[in-house]
């Protein structure tokens, strides 16, 4: 079970929005038997859905906390769960140079993960229960956090996750099963919170879209780790601002937000979509994580791929006109000189 459960994570799709943060609802496919696309698969009874999306919540030394969470059956058929706790963290890949969740790496921060236990069918609470759902109805998972005599300072973050164990397996031979969560974040009420970012990477650039078909984007990004206790909010505003006239661009304040927890170190990032094709621009980035802000600005001077080129053939025209405008004003001459 438990390696099931760890290839399963590894496999998960999770997607953190804000400081509440949401581990999404998104089947993900194991290979059973056979080797094709988890699309092609028909996946009746592994529609699911966890509320709410998160937990926020200050925690003490020896103390209780109870609550619970909403699981829907959306499917077509009945569906069987079991619901656990995993530590929330991110781990260092090497081979991508950056951090990714990681459901099985426990830390100092983690610790909250080993004092959640869940009431099963018989009211006794107990590490991973199993429950079974009928198509359209809910069921109310109650939980309960149990704190040691002393816990450390600053954040403590875990999943509470709902994993489907009746995925349906299709005839091409892919089982897919659901396993969305819950992320709780606990706040001791006990020693001093820190809040540090080290805020590293600036950078702008002009991307390539498009396959390189010629479009390019102006590009932003920034590396921002957490090396106090508690999580944080971090944001980038990228703000383009025209020279020679044109069109402008800022980051919305709703989006590009990233809550990173400590010991991780995650990328801030924004792009112009619209990003024209010829211009002369003033570029600043401005990332704020935690304490600190950064600030960083650029003069470019955009024009396109296909822009060059057609600089390039009109130039080309215009130097072969000149060429051969001069050949037969020195042939007029030529001929009066005569």
């Amino acid at each position: 079970m438990k390696k099931s459960i760890a290839r399963m994570l590894s496999l998960g799709l999770v997607t953190l929005l804000g400081l509440g943060g949401m581990i999404t609802s998104q089947a993900y496919a194991e290979e059973v038997q056979g080797s094709e696309s988890s699309e092609e698969a028909t996946t009746p009874g592994t529609n699911i859905s966890l509320t709410p999306v998160s937990k926020i919540l200050q925690i003490s030394s020896n103390s209780v906390y109870e609550d619970y969470f909403t699981v829907k059956n959306e499917g077509s058929a009945d569906m069987k769960i079991e619901v656990y706790a995993s530590p929330y963290s991110y781990v260092y890949s090497s081979e991508e140079d950056s951090y990714k969740l990681g459901f099985n790496s426990e830390n100092n921060f983690t610790q909250i993960s080993r004092w959640i236990t869940f009431k099963d069918k018989d009211g006794n609470y107990a590490k991973n229960p199993t429950f079974t759902i009928a198509p359209g109805d809910s069921l109310d998972v109650y939980y309960r956090i149990t704190t040691p005599d002393n816990i450390p300072a600053g954040g403590q973050y875990a999943v509470m996750f709902a994993h489907t164990l009746n995925g349906v397996v299709a005839a091409n031979g892919i089982k897919t099963e659901a396993s969305p969560g819950i992320v709780v974040y606990g706040r001791s009420t006990e020693g001093e919170a820190i809040t540090a970012a080290e805020i590293s990477d600036m950078r702008i650039e002009q991307k390539s879209v498009d396959g390189g078909n010629g479009k390019t984007v102006f590009s932003a990004s920034a590396k921002v780790k957490n090396t106090g206790n508690v999580d944080f909010s971090a944001s980038g505003v990228l703000k383009v601002e025209p020279i020679l006239g044109g069109p402008s661009y800022e980051t919305q304040s709703t989006s590009g937000r990233v809550s990173i927890i400590p010991e991780a170190e995650l990328a801030v990032t924004d792009e112009w979509a619209d990003t024209p094709d010829f211009g002369l621009y003033k570029v600043t980035w401005t990332v704020m994580a935690g304490n600190e802000t950064q600030v960083i600005e650029k003069v470019i001077f955009l024009i396109s791929p296909i822009a060059i080129i057609v600089t390039i053939i009109l130039l080309t025209i215009i130097i072969v006109w000149i060429i051969i405008m001069v050949r037969k004003r020195k042939a007029r001459r030529s001929r009066f000189a005569v």
